[in-house]
């Protein structure tokens, strides 16, 4: 079952590893005998339904959870059964990867109006009025 994350993109099944692992935390004495946690590795390098430029962001935003290999790994053990412990991994990693399809604005210069320019060159003289009447003129 490929993983929804936009109407444009969609990740396949063969992109996505779980691996379900033994953890502390809740659970009790039930802790020891199974593995709830998971571990999720998504191959974002080698991803075809990425562009290139959302897998710079998603290397950029995944920072330590990024790999040598192009991968993502995500760790869920927050709960005490497995499956929601697959389903808040997979959501984690839904998220960081529609954080990273989004595109920054680009920042455009502008110059300050006229308005404003008058209006700081009127406060720097009333500053520097203030300053000179402190001033000691007999001498």
């Amino acid at each position: 079952m490929p993983l929804t994350i936009t109407d444009a993109v969609e990740i396949a099944d063969w992109e996505l590893v779980e691996r379900f692992q033994r953890t502390g935390g809740p659970g009790g004495q039930h802790v020891n005998k199974v593995s709830t946690a998971v571990e999720l590795r998504f191959a974002a390098a080698r991803s075809p339904n990425l562009p290139a430029d959302a897998k710079a962001r998603l290397k950029t935003l995944a920072g330590q959870r990024w790999t040598q290999h192009g991968e993502v790994v995500i760790i869920a053990d927050g709960h005490r059964s497995q499956l929601r412990n697959r389903e808040s991994a997979r959501s984690r990693l839904i998220e960081l990867i529609r954080a990273a399809l989004d595109r920054p604005k680009v920042r455009r210069k502008t110059q300050p109006t006229r308005a404003s320019k008058e209006r700081r060159l009127k406060a720097k003289s009333v500053r520097s009025k203030i300053k000179a009447n402190r001033r000691n003129t007999e001498d």
